[in-house]
């Protein structure tokens, strides 16, 4: 959070009309905003002049005083001449400047939204930092049997309500990632003054497919690279980062990971654990201490309108925004708003940066823009100051492949079509299944020598690049499956979850099986970029060739051992032909006509996911001589057919 840029134009109002199916928004001229760092400096400027900072404690229903500071509008500098409504945020993360007359809200980065006039608010969350109390991963609801998120933030409204002058009595929220978490949490029985909320990547359930655990498979340098040298308990108040001397003594993860050896390494003095480590690693199957954490099944009493923002390169919280959206629906169908917004960014993309590329992939227009100034602006003036507005569809999502923005009724959208796509002797991919009586594919996983996640050294801070980048360094490794179609005739529009169905044997009892779907670029792709021919003249950075370039469309690993429950693992039988179906997180992607389907199988993605010793036990216990190579088999034949079902757009 915290970098803005100055946009000039006048606050516009997007009107965008009921939808029967699915509508097309071309993107625009491809333009070049000023940077991040030009947004922030000028934003940090206009602060300086138009807001007038307030630190208070304010105190909750059981006496706990959390810190709450507040940025009022300076009279005469608005256009708006107020009352204003509150746009607040909650977050674990700091407010920052505390005890001075600094001004700086870390509240949005949304210009449009800055420069209107509202009255800013950050609240530093219970047990941490300048808040009193005890901080707890991810708080769990009480459903008003006790104290929560959601108590916290009724009290803080019904608080700013009575003793902050000026305000409209109305309340907006946001936040990104965590902040994001708190956005939802917040609204849940939510106070009626909050009219508008947009949780923003919020971490909605750690262990299934969240920051966590994906798939079962522990989310192993995101989160030791977050907790070890980061975020640790806190002795409050607190108004200055604690000293933390860990160092990873090496740029390189793939080699730390490997000689540090077992998630009980890790787990200890020497790998720089603290108590919240602790509990991401001991917690290996989805009990009693994650389910108290699902926020999808607390969503109820939502009474305000809700903007649920994620990315589709979203290394961090992907699930979030899909799974808060869909919550909404079922447990609050009566909220005035409920709508999905997904673009091809990265945590917190739509916020921080352009939009316009992610690693060597170009979007064609600066999507971030477009998303704050016409859908993010106007979503809050609407609902917390009346600005005249149309309203946005059920499911606002930019379509990557064709890089164009559509607008859906439902998500997934309700005329898209399950197909499966099967697996076929030779590395073929084709809709039609597979007839052989006897056909199967064969690797070596060994935990020693690990499948990486990218091609290039990667430090302790996960590359969101590896999210859309080239896969051609995967497909030459021997233990790496690959499947893919013959150029395609026509566009193939997939959207919504990937589920793969799997038919495997293995010689261990556990086994990981990480399935990632692919588009293949044809072999001469012009590329709009590419320089010269360099040849053996290369002396710098390595040119990018486009022409066979393999972009992730979307991966994700599955445990084997918990194919049938996510409480109770249960070992593989070695030999015996076995069902490994999953769903992998959702996409809105187009192959275009000319390029191919590819889907990758493979048994490691090191360090992204922790390595399987391929041994079925705790694998949080696991010692050094447990990590057994094992033989994978995958089998595409009539009576074990493996492949994906897409949900595939008709033309």
């Amino acid at each position: 959070m915290g970098m803005f840029w100055r946009r000039a134009v006048t606050v516009g109002i997007l009107a965008v009309g009921a939808v029967a199916g699915a509508q097309t928004t071309a993107p625009a001229a491809p333009v070049t905003p000023p940077s991040p760092q030009q947004r922030m400096r000028e934003m940090m400027e206009f602060y300086k002049t138009h807001y007038a900072k307030h630190e208070y404690r304010v105190a909750m229903r059981d006496g706990t005083k959390l810190y709450t500071v507040v940025y009022t509008p300076i009279a005469g500098q608005f256009e708006d001449k107020g009352p204003y409504p509150f746009l607040m945020t909650r977050t674990p993360y700091s407010c920052g400047n505390y005890n001075n007359e600094v001004v700086e809200p870390h509240v949005s980065g949304n210009a449009i939204l800055m420069r209107s006039g509202y009255i800013l608010v950050c609240q530093d969350v219970r047990g941490r930092w300048e808040s009193e109390g005890t901080w707890l991963e991810m708080t769990p609801s009480r459903d008003g049997k006790g104290i929560d998120e959601s108590t916290d933030m009724y009290d803080t409204v019904d608080w700013l309500l009575k003793h902050v002058k000026g305000n409209n009595g109305r309340v907006g929220i946001l936040g990104i990632s965590y902040p994001g978490f708190y956005t939802a949490a917040s609204i849940v029985d939510g106070h009626p003054a909050i009219k508008a909320a947009s949780p923003q990547a919020p971490i909605i359930d750690l262990w299934m497919g969240d920051d966590a655990y994906h798939g079962g498979a522990f989310m192993l340098d995101a989160n030791h690279s977050f907790y070890a040298p980061f975020f640790a308990p806190q002795k409050n108040p607190l108004v200055a980062e604690p000293k933390n001397d860990f160092d990873f003594g090496t740029k390189d993860m793939y080699a730390y990971y490997l000689k540090m050896g077992t998630l009980a390494n890790l787990d200890s003095d020497k790998g720089g654990t603290n108590a919240y480590f602790h509990d991401q690693v001991v917690h290996t199957t989805y009990d009693s201490y994650w389910k108290a954490r699902d926020l999808e099944t607390h969503m109820h009493g939502v009474k305000a309108a809700v903007l649920d923002v994620g990315g589709w390169f979203d290394a961090e919280d992907l699930a979030g925004p899909v799974k808060v959206f869909h919550a909404i629906d079922k447990l609050s169908p009566d909220a005035p708003e409920n709508t999905l917004i997904e673009g091809p960014w990265v945590h917190g993309g739509w916020a921080r940066s352009n939009g316009d590329s992610l690693g060597d992939i170009k979007f064609g227009m600066a999507t971030s823009a477009f998303y704050r100034d016409t859908i993010e602006a106007p979503f809050f003036e609407h609902y917390l100051k009346d600005a005249v507005w149309a309203g946005l569809p059920k499911a606002y999502t930019f379509e990557t492949g064709s890089n164009v923005w559509k607008k859906y009724p439902a998500w997934p959208p309700p005329n898209a079509v399950a197909k499966m796509i099967y697996f076929e002797p030779g590395g073929g991919l084709d809709w039609k299944a597979p007839k052989a009586k006897e056909s199967k594919d064969e690797y070596v996983s060994d935990p020693a020598h690990p499948v990486p996640f990218t091609q290039y050294v990667a430090e302790a801070d996960v590359p969101q690049r590896y999210m859309d980048d080239d896969q051609r360094f995967a497909t030459r490794r021997g233990d790496v499956l690959v499947y893919e179609t013959a150029p395609l005739k026509e566009d193939v529009t997939v959207v919504g979850p990937v589920r793969p169905m799997l038919k495997i044997a293995s010689t261990g009892t556990d086994s990981d099986f990480v399935v990632k779907l692919i588009d293949v670029y044809p072999e001469d792709y012009k590329n709009p970029d590419a320089g010269e021919d360099q040849g053996k003249h290369v002396t710098s950075e390595t040119p990018v060739f486009m022409q066979g370039y393999e972009m992730m469309v979307r991966g994700e690993p599955m445990r084997a051992k918990f194919r049938d429950s996510w409480e109770k693992p249960e070992a593989l039988v070695p030999g015996k032909v076995t069902s490994v179906d999953f769903t992998m997180q959702d996409v809105n992607h187009t192959f275009l006509k000319g390029h191919r389907i590819m889907v990758q199988v493979q048994s490691s993605w090191f360090p992204l996911i922790d390595r399987n010793p391929q041994v079925f036990e705790d694998i949080a216990k696991a010692k050094p001589e447990d990590f057994k190579k094992a033989t994978e088999t995958v089998f595409h034949q009539a009576d074990a057919a493996s492949g994906l079902e897409l949900l595939v757009m008709p033309k």
